[in-house]
């Protein structure tokens, strides 16, 4: 099925706007502090929007009613988490940030432990944002494809679509982002967090008039497959299967982990407290943005049950067309479900509609992380280590070189995912095993504050093994056989080892009276 003349005409004014944008804000971009921080003058609501925008990816657009779709809703629990991260963020996390002024995340890391702590949380931030980049690229690129090209049973043929549509996608995100900076990643985000809520509206209304009694016979369905489950609540210590299997409680302490990773050692998060105008305004910012994405991350997780019931084989459509609609989605897989229904079912212009939502979904997260993988690669890594007095005009070629670059290896990073069964679990994967454990870093650093920097090197040095280690035995399995710790675990578990031996070492090993770090670390 080939997209509506009309549905292209929405899609491509949607992206002439975003660049226009782009062009807009490049005026105010000239400077470096105003690529990196908008002047430090954004209010509050702006910096939410943004923040719920980052949120809702493509990643949480398409996978979220993927798994719902084939699962139930237990991945939603992730985001009952962001309350307690969004406490602790604007308690300790947001003063911290402002009151050392650092536009870098790991700046701090220097002073705290020496040099190494620094490029190490660099480095693997800067690995997390191309996994990042490339499974956005990936699902804006399978929720496309169909609609643009038509469905293909050809692998090859398939290939070559999901590319050429990354490429695109990748292009124009990579260009708006290296034209406005910082400021045009957040203005962006807040026309399309609007642009997504709508889509999601939409969508949800579409599907419940199209059953054929109506709204109540979606829940009538989910209910029955127990789609609305959170998940396996049963603790048990006595044997492996709380190590292994994903409970409602795995994925409660897994998403706090990663949400108070997001809010306290995400580079695009820092970033945003600094735009803010004022300290109070940051956290405003969290608390909209995290209050804003649980209710609307439901809504998505809605749409894949809803799918699932339209799909169903006791639905009772008579309709001859939706009969050979819901005859030709039984062999998609669960993350093709949702653009699947947007390419055939939808009214003209809303296909647009979507499809632009969708576009957002992308953009919103890959600029920020192209914007602030920049950032860190100008102040973390080119003027700590290759020209300390890089002039103002040096410093602004780096950030759009830099920019340019990641959003070419994250384009790079999508083409290599395309065949992955289930982007999100990919994705969660991915973060685990590259945030490296950063979290337990910060917080030995925050909280213990007579750790040494040798102790911590050991602490980041076995919690990088346990990590490794978790990662090897989940990714090397027999078919159908299950790890005895599941991948979760990697970040949580890493997270613990750092802290915890670090604060074990300070507790047990006498000080010594001299710092191998450096008090004054170097921009």
């Amino acid at each position: 099925m080939l997209l509506h003349p009309v549905d292209l005409t929405i899609i491509i004014l949607y992206l002439a706007a975003m660049l226009a944008l782009g062009f807009y804000f490049s005026k105010k971009s000239k400077s470096t502090e105003h690529f990196m921080a908008a002047g430090r003058s954004l209010p509050g609501w702006v910096v939410g929007l943004s923040i719920f925008g980052t949120f809702l990816s493509s990643i949480s657009y398409i996978a979220n009613p993927g798994k719902s779709f084939a699962e139930n809703w237990a991945p939603f629990v992730f985001g009952l988490s962001l309350p307690i991260a969004a406490f602790v963020a604007t308690r300790y996390f947001i003063p911290f940030f402002r009151a050392h002024g650092e536009i870098s995340a790991y700046h701090h890391l220097e002073k705290r432990f020496g040099p190494w702590a620094r490029t190490y949380a660099v480095i693997c931030y800067l690995l997390t944002q191309l996994g990042r980049i490339g499974t956005i690229l990936y699902l804006v690129a399978l929720a496309l494809a169909p609609i643009v090209f038509g469905q293909s049973s050809d692998p090859t043929e398939s290939f070559y679509q999901l590319t050429t549509i990354i490429i695109i996608a990748g292009v124009l995100v990579t260009a708006y982002t290296v034209i406005g900076g910082i400021e045009t990643v957040i203005w962006t985000d807040v026309i399309q967090s609007i642009v997504l809520t709508l889509g999601m509206i939409l969508v949800l209304f579409t599907i419940f008039f199209s059953m054929p009694q109506g709204p109540l016979q979606v829940f009538q369905i989910a209910n029955d497959a127990d789609k609305f489950s959170l998940g396996d609540f049963h603790i048990s210590f006595q044997d492996l299967s709380f190590f292994q299997n994903s409970t409602f409680w795995l994925i409660l302490i897994y998403g706090l982990f990663i949400n108070l990773q997001n809010f306290g050692i995400d580079q695009s998060y820092v970033q945003r407290y600094a735009a803010a105008k004022s300290e109070a305004e940051a956290k405003k910012s969290v608390w909209l943005g995290a209050l804003l994405y649980i209710p609307l991350s439901a809504f998505l997780f809605l749409i894949g049950t809803a799918l699932f019931a339209y799909y169903h084989p006791t639905a009772g459509h008579t309709d001859p067309d939706t009969v050979a609609h819901v005859a030709s989605a039984a062999t998609l897989a669960s993350d093709e479900v949702f653009p699947h229904f947007i390419a055939s079912q939808l009214p003209l212009g809303t296909t647009g509609l979507l499809l632009a939502a969708i576009f957002a979904a992308a953009m919103s997260s890959v600029d920020t992380s192209l914007n602030s993988s920049a950032t860190l690669t100008l102040k973390d890594l080119y003027t700590r280590y290759i020209n300390p007095n890089a002039t103002e005009k040096t410093s602004l070629k780096v950030l759009h070189l830099a920019t340019l670059i990641f959003g070419i290896l994250g384009t790079i990073t999508a083409i290599l995912m395309i065949g992955n069964k289930s982007a999100l679990d990919t994705w969660w994967k991915i973060a685990g095993i590259f945030s490296g454990g950063i979290l337990g870093l910060f917080l030995l650093g925050l909280i213990i504050k007579k750790t040494t920097s040798p102790a911590a090197a050991i602490a980041v040095t076995l919690g990088v093994i346990v990590i490794s280690y978790i990662t090897y035995i989940n990714f090397n399995l027999p078919n159908g056989e299950k790890a005895p710790i599941h991948s979760y675990f990697a970040t949580i578990l890493g997270t613990l080892t750092i802290f915890l031996t670090g604060f074990l070492i300070t507790l047990f090993v006498p000080r010594s009276n001299t710092q191998p770090q450096s008090d004054k670390p170097r921009d």
